[in-house]
């Protein structure tokens, strides 16, 4: 590509430097210029020694206990790698991982803001942040720049599809796998049961929803006697809970993501005397921060989905998953409690994948990142449950699609196979 040729003439010069030109190109590829080494050119935010991803996430507002979740975790996992010197590449190198964090206070213009932040920032890749409307603002922009936009906290089943979404892949199992797990479970206690539904109005609820319908579809014992929404914005379901406890339903399918509306839901139903159980999803059923506070014990069972141990559960109090996540969390992800949220477990196992991916990357490139991370089967990683694993091979599924219910005790959760 350095050869120079004597030419004659203008034409001859203008020819030369077209055909250079079109060589640089070509020695590109689909990559784009940085720093580090390996047979391609390296993608911005990768060097021989450092890689840089970005995450995006509410550190603000109503959903901010998650949102610092999200943070914290893959802070824990990639600094206790980095504290033992970095992880090695598939390349050969071994190199640490820098996390750059911004808050978007569950605002898609925020994220989207964010998202032109981080191309500018360099960031190699984003990833890890929380949240559907927030991720989705800038799903198109992150094609378009062939940005990777991975392990996202969003059960929206869009991140997942390889064709609609060639950079995306999501993390936690889909609005539909959650749903059609509470409905099988309803479903096999042979019993008739009354439901009542109270869904966030976009993807998110008639996901869930739909799952859920998916599963009782058919089952003459369960019936839907009353259907209402609400929106992400709206600061009471008040008058919902009234109108869907007026039909004496005695299970509640609550498909709601925002935690202060959570626990007031808790509460205004046993303030109007409705005490059904519960099917709550897996980002919004925190014992701690939602449970307790809300008051759950008053009902007969409450009910959720999850495939990482809690460290809250006295079952895992001596885990030596859990007391290493605790101690790398409060030493490198600056959080010294226990998590009240989900989320920082999500995210520490979402390091574990990254490191699985960063582990076959024959190239300091994006797309021989992305090709890794779309080629892991069966991985355990660390606090994921007995019976769930890591799977990206399949198109139009999460890297975690599995779930098992959880009926809570008071304290934390306990696997239930039986609804009752």
């Amino acid at each position: 590509m350095k050869e120079r040729r004597r030419t004659h003439g203008v034409l001859g010069a203008v020819a030369v430097a077209s055909v250079l030109a079109l060589s640089l190109a070509g020695c590109r590829g689909s990559a784009n210029e940085g720093g580090g080494g390996g047979g391609s050119a390296a993608s911005p935010g990768i060097t021989d020694t450092t890689i840089t991803l970005g995450i995006t996430t509410p550190l603000s507002g109503a959903t901010a206990g998650p949102g610092t979740c999200t943070v914290a975790g893959a802070k824990a996992y990639f600094g206790a790698k980095n504290a033992e010197g970095g992880i090695k590449f598939g390349d050969g190198k071994t190199r640490k991982v820098e996390i750059k964090t911004y808050d978007d206070g569950y605002d898609p213009q925020k994220s989207l803001a964010n998202f032109q932040q981080m191309v500018s920032d360099n960031v190699f890749a984003e990833g890890i942040g929380l949240g559907t409307p927030t991720n989705r603002a800038f799903r198109e922009a992150a094609i378009s720049q062939k940005v990777p936009q991975i392990l996202v906290m969003t059960g929206d089943p869009l991140f997942s599809d390889q064709k609609q979404s060639p950079w995306q892949l999501g993390l936690v199992p889909i609005y539909q796998n959650e749903g059609e797990a509470f409905g099988k479970l309803v479903a096999a206690s042979g019993g008739a049961h009354k439901v009542a539904i109270l869904s966030q109005n976009d993807d998110y609820g008639k996901g869930y929803v739909q799952g859920f319908k998916d599963a009782i579809k058919g089952n003459s014992s369960i019936t839907v006697v009353g259907e209402q929404t609400y929106e992400a914005t709206d600061t009471s379901v008040d008058a919902q809970l009234t109108q869907l406890a007026a039909t004496g339903a005695d299970v509640f399918f609550n498909a709601m993501s925002i935690t202060p509306l959570v626990i007031a839901s808790l509460q205004k139903a046993q303030q109007i005397g409705w005490k059904p159980s519960w099917f709550l999803p897996s980002n919004t059923s925190s014992p701690t921060a939602i449970l307790q506070p809300g008051g759950a014990t008053a009902y007969p069972g409450v009910y959720t989905v999850a495939f990482a141990k809690a460290p809250q559960s006295p079952e895992f109090a001596k885990d030596e998953d859990v007391v290493k996540f605790l101690s790398d969390l409060k030493q490198y992800g600056n959080y010294s409690d226990t998590p009240a949220f989900p989320h920082c477990m999500w995210s520490y196992i979402a390091g574990a994948t990254l490191e699985k991916a960063f582990g076959s990357m024959t190239d300091p490139t994006r797309d021989s990142f992305m090709k890794a991370l779309r080629n892991i089967k069966g991985l355990e990683a660390p606090l994921m449950l007995k019976g769930t694993s890591v799977d990206t091979t399949k198109d139009g599924q999460p890297a975690i699609s599995t779930v098992l219910v959880q009926k809570y005790n008071g304290k934390g959760y306990a696997t239930s196979s039986t609804f009752g």
